[in-house]
């Protein structure tokens, strides 16, 4: 009876809502049933996917100018509307307070604080594609002041709040339909030369940046910076507005942009950053003659200087990230880190202009660190068992966004002298509570040359040293990403162990952390010597009394399936399942389908054609593909049609292999995903097959 009673409580009020519909105003339609937390009480302190799922995902932040309060976006998923929400939240930062700004089903995005902080803009779809809004810091007085024809993707407020500059996709070329208006249903595409699709998009086309009036409460006469121009800011397909500064004084731009078309554009790396001066509409290249990516600048609060990341080589999109300052009114450009051999991330001034803050991995740990500029000095401001993902100054305190592989990301301050840590957020500490995470521990091992690598060792909750685990050696992609201490949704390292599996996570050749000796080893040398770090990893580990040395696994994605498909022809009995995720199969195949030409030509040597090249030789000598009369293991393909760095028909060559040599396989296809699984049931299909099969060969 108390069911029937809510439910018809719920009908009428959902009928007097719709009736009321026409009397509400704008804001007040919006508020449906938003996603928002889950307050799941668990029945076992062991994760499982939906658990995973119902994390809450805190994303962009930006710092009031009182520097008193943060605004931030967070994201729940809900697994059965099969997406998810975004939402803003205001924390005080004395008190610790945190308030939820806004209650919509249509998500809130890219929050930042006016100058005169009195309002705060964010961008959101209500309207039918993404537009700017403002409203007060209480969340109230929601007002749109954009209406640009294809919508925004980002902005930023000027200094002196006389403008705003905002990021929309521009058409520059006719489509088919263009060509041929009698052939409206054709979806026929034309090409004439490369980049003609990216990662996951075709593209049609291109992000512009542009500088319109504001007076307060709109804005209007915008000027594109790139008119007509088939070039982007930012840089597909990760780049988002830390690649677009206002200078301090309003009077001038800066973006990052790789302006070259088609074949050029697919051999290069070689971005740089443009100033555009808006009182006599003309562009400088800051950068002029730097080759490699240089990106993210960031100006000195009297705009006297400019910092920025900068990478050397022009075709290597792993080469150090540098950090570089460029005095604005002689040229002058230093390199504060020929002597530090890590690289930087989010570069930040201090509010007097005498420090960059930023993050570094050391030794597969994300810190923070300071350089003061008069004496070059670099200096680590934190320790621990963590990752840092970005910061923000706020006078003698830092605030900060930290993971581990035992915790999502949340917000912490940092005193810059003492490196003291404080937990602002505890989004999701209410379901952490009731899990029992793995113990994570540090290992070093001797590699096959002699040398010491790190590797992380993860043990399931409630670890008992008398049994016999199974173990899985863990591929890293990229392949110059590092195993820092990073929280995935879907390579979770927790989740993993929760099935009972112990975890090997070895920082192989190829992986940044560790100087760019051991970074740069990998390229040319794909089966070599960061194979046979994995073989060392799991060697050592498998002595240990706890682990089965007969139910040994590998699994891995993007480089890491690579590693999978290679080790499968090469492992000599070792493991008795794999899992390969968007890997590379056949190399020969991969050099012609991948988009991005610098990649293959760097980590490669070059086409398969050049017989006279060693490295290439070496290269597609090692190509999985080569192996497959090896094969003897069971093996799980996992691939996704929108990607387009390593295209879906790898994965089905190698399961295709599997299946004719009379092999156990398993394909799992998704023809809506990219490189990653972004979808919630996506997601959770994922992690129930890919525990279903290490569990019908390891358990």
């Amino acid at each position: 009876m108390q069911k029937i009673f809510h439910l018809i409580i719920l009908f009428l009020l959902v009928t007097l809502i719709s009736a009321c519909d026409m009397q509400m105003n704008p804001e007040q339609q919006e508020i449906k049933v938003p996603i928002g937390p889950q307050m799941l009480q668990l029945e076992s302190d062991i994760m499982t996917p939906e658990v995973l799922w119902s994390f809450g995902r805190i994303g962009e932040m930006d710092l009031s100018p009182d520097k008193t309060r943060l605004v931030y976006s967070l994201t729940y998923y809900s697994i059965e509307q099969n997406k998810g929400n975004t939402e803003l939240y205001l924390l005080h930062i004395g008190t610790g307070e945190t308030i939820q700004l806004t209650h919509t089903s249509g998500g809130e995005y890219n929050p930042r604080w006016r100058p005169d902080g009195k309002k705060i803009g964010f961008l959101s779809a209500k309207s039918g594609n993404m537009q700017l809004w403002e409203m007060n810091i209480d969340g109230s007085g929601r007002v749109q002041i954009s209406f640009v024809k294809d919508g925004i993707t980002g902005f930023e407020y000027a200094p002196d709040q006389s403008k705003i500059l905002f990021t929309s996709e521009v058409k520059l070329k006719p489509t088919t339909q263009d060509i041929y208006p009698d052939l409206p249903l054709t979806t026929g595409r034309i090409n004439s030369d490369l980049m003609y699709r990216h990662w996951d998009q075709w593209v049609d086309t291109y992000s512009h940046v542009f500088v319109a009036d504001y007076t307060g409460s709109s804005i209007s006469n915008p000027i594109d910076l790139m008119p007509d121009e088939a070039w982007e800011t930012p840089l597909r397909p990760f780049g988002g507005m830390e690649q677009i500064r206002w200078a301090p004084d309003s009077k001038s731009v800066v973006y990052c942009s790789r302006k070259k078309e088609g074949k050029a554009y697919s051999f290069s790396t070689n971005a740089d950053i443009y100033q555009y001066n808006l009182d006599d509409k003309t562009t400088t290249n800051l950068t002029e003659g730097m080759m490699g990516y240089d990106l993210a600048p960031v100006f000195s609060p009297d705009g006297n200087f400019m910092a920025w990341e900068s990478m050397e080589r022009d075709g290597y999109e792993a080469d150090k990230i540098r950090l570089m300052v460029k005095e604005m009114k002689n040229g002058n450009i230093t390199d504060y880190t020929t002597d530090f051999d890590q690289n930087v991330h989010g570069l930040q001034w201090s509010d007097d202009g005498s420090k960059i803050y930023f993050t570094s991995n050391h030794h597969a740990l994300d810190q923070l660190y300071s350089l003061t500029i008069e004496s070059g000095n670099i200096r680590k401001i934190t320790d621990g068992v963590h990752s840092y993902t970005g910061l923000i100054p706020a006078g003698d305190q830092l605030l900060a966004t930290r993971m581990s592989m035992s915790s999502p990301i949340e917000i912490f301050q940092v005193d810059e002298v003492s490196g003291k840590q404080t937990q602002l957020t505890f989004t999701n500490k209410a379901t952490l509570d009731q899990l029992t995470m793995g113990k994570v521990e540090e290992r070093w091992i001797e590699t096959s040359d002699g040398k010491q690598m790190l590797t992380w060792v993860i043990y399931p909750p409630h670890f008992d040293p008398n049994k016999k685990y199974p173990a899985l050696l863990y591929c890293q992609g990229g392949p110059q990403s590092t195993v820092s201490q990073f929280w995935s949704y879907r390579w979770n390292f927790q989740m993993m162990a929760a099935n009972d599996y112990i975890i090997v996570a070895p920082n192989r050749r190829g992986l940044p952390g560790f100087g760019q000796e051991w970074n740069e080893q990998i390229s040319g040398d794909y089966g070599g010597l960061n194979m046979r770090d994995y073989l060392s990893a799991i060697d050592e580990l498998s002595q240990e009394p706890f682990i089965d040395e007969e139910r040994l696994g590998a699994v891995g994605a993007s480089y890491g399936g690579f590693s999978v498909f290679w080790l499968a022809g090469n492992h000599d009995g070792r493991f008795k399942a794999f899992i390969a995720h968007d890997g590379m199969f056949n190399l020969e195949a991969q050099y012609l389908e991948t988009e991005e030409m610098w990649f293959v030509n760097w980590d490669l040597g070059g086409p398969y054609w050049e017989k006279d090249n060693p490295v290439v030789q070496w290269s597609y000598a090692n190509s999985p593909h080569r192996f497959v009369q090896n094969w003897d293991t069971p093996i799980m393909v996992v691939h996704s049609e929108l990607d387009y760095r390593i295209v879906a028909s790898q994965g089905m060559q190698a399961f295709n292999a599997a299946v004719l040599r009379d092999i156990p396989a398993e394909y799992l296809y998704f023809p809506d995903e990219n490189h990653w699984v972004l979808k919630p049931q996506n997601g959770i299909l994922w992690q129930r097959r890919f525990f279903n099969w290490l569990d019908q060969w390891l358990l």
